[in-house]
């Protein structure tokens, strides 16, 4: 696979358009400025063709752009993969252990969750990242993973030469005076007839970019660190928060049940197995999973099923008083709405005047929740809200001796033994 075969694949001109987004923007001006300086500080003023070193040197970055360009655009187009439209798992009962997407119009597959940037349920969704404007998922995590690493290697090759480069101008230039500080720039040093002179400007611009290549090695070196220790695990980010409410929930009701992460398969190369691969592809069709052997297919479905129970046991009822547009700068709310708006790329819901929400959580100034669509569905989360509280006051001896189930209730009320799996 090549770059160009990224573009082959798309569906519609929508795949192009992820570039026009400030996150893509701004990735590819950093690559560029980076890539072009370092090559541009290399055969003009640093270390020249004409040396095998230098020749050296020269093949080096060019095969750091191809190499991080050639993923980065893989992980933005070949994308994470989406589930089908009005999916249903071909065994009908097990549509009891999964969550239906209102907005896909079917199932959700083991891993999968609804990304609302790209209105599509993403196959074992990681995060959505905005600066390749598409989610991080099953089949495009490792070609972001490796985007990730040889990001900041390229970049601390690249900052290698601007200072080096900054350093051989500069070092044979600089007379001490008593009171002042001569910089003479007019006479490069390596390469006797230059092209063009070591100016002031070629000074700033090189500055400038040691600064990007410093800032995206420390900011994307972390994400790398972060997205491996994931990966060796196999987990995505979103199911490490799962599993830290997992242990949370079962903490707070004080049951004797044991929760299992699924698809950690014991060994961390097993793991790393399954995100890279010599072909490129992952294994897997992004809907069935090897699980550990005390597991099976559904043991963290059902678990998300009996968060979800728990969640809306916990959210709370609000009635909107004033109409809001959704806009991410509310200026016209007043100032302090203004400054107070959480930085954050989730998205604002819009909101009339009368409608309801459901608040499942919130910090001082903001409410995280989802708007009722449907009054009915009101008065269904009312009457579940009611019903599930009641544990609450159940006896600490009572809880203890309660075995609790999938508890979650859609149109008719599901109480979903674990142990018949």
């Amino acid at each position: 696979m090549n770059i160009i075969s990224a573009f082959i694949v798309f569906e519609n001109l929508h795949e192009v358009r992820r570039l026009c987004h400030w996150g893509p923007i701004i990735a590819l001006t950093v690559i560029a400025v980076c890539s072009s300086m370092a090559i541009l500080d290399s055969i003009i003023w640093y270390w020249p063709l004409d040396t095998t070193s230098g020749s050296i040197n020269f093949i080096i970055l060019i095969n750091w752009t191809v190499l991080i360009l050639y993923n980065y655009f893989n992980a933005m187009f070949v994308g994470p993969g989406y589930i089908p439209l009005e999916w249903k798992p071909e065994n009908q009962r097990d549509t009891m252990c999964l969550q239906f997407c209102r907005v896909c119009e079917g199932y959700k597959a083991p891993r999968s969750h609804h990304c609302r940037k790209c209105n599509r349920c993403v196959m074992k969704m990681d995060h959505h990242c905005p600066w390749i404007n598409n989610c991080c998922g099953h089949q495009n995590h490792a070609y972001f993973t490796t985007f990730l690493l040889l990001a900041p290697l390229g970049c601390i090759h690249a900052a290698l030469i601007f200072i080096m480069t900054m350093y051989s101008q500069l070092n044979d230039r600089i007379s001490f005076g008593w009171s002042s500080v001569k910089i003479d720039m007019s006479a490069p040093r390596r390469v006797q007839h230059p092209i063009m002179p070591f100016s002031i400007s070629a000074f700033a611009a090189n500055l400038f970019a040691l600064g990007l290549a410093l800032g995206t090695t420390i900011a994307v070196g972390m994400l790398f660190f972060i997205q491996m220790k994931v990966i060796l695990r196999n987990k995505t980010s979103i199911e490490v928060w799962i599993e830290e409410k997992a242990k949370d929930r079962i903490q707070y009701y004080q049951t004797e049940e044991e929760f299992i992460f699924p698809y950690d398969l014991g060994s961390r190369w097993k793991n790393f197995k399954q995100v890279f691969t010599w072909s490129g592809t992952p294994e897997g069709n992004g809907v069935k999973w090897p699980v550990n052997d005390k597991c099976h297919q559904h043991t963290l479905t059902i678990e998300q099923l009996k968060q979800k129970a728990d969640k809306r046991v916990r959210s709370v009822q609000y009635r909107v008083v004033e109409d809001y547009n959704g806009a991410w700068c509310p200026l016209g709310k007043g100032i302090n709405t203004f400054f107070r708006s959480p930085c954050s790329e989730e998205p604002r819901i819009k909101l009339a005047k009368g409608e309801t929400i459901f608040a499942t959580r919130g910090t001082k100034w903001w409410m995280y929740g989802d708007k009722v669509l449907d009054e009915e569905k009101t008065k269904e989360n009312s009457a579940l809200s009611y019903e599930h509280v009641s544990l609450r006051n159940i006896s600490k001896e009572n809880r203890n001796d309660m075995k609790l189930r999938a508890n979650y209730s859609l149109s008719d009320e599901l109480w979903l033994e674990s142990s018949q799996y």
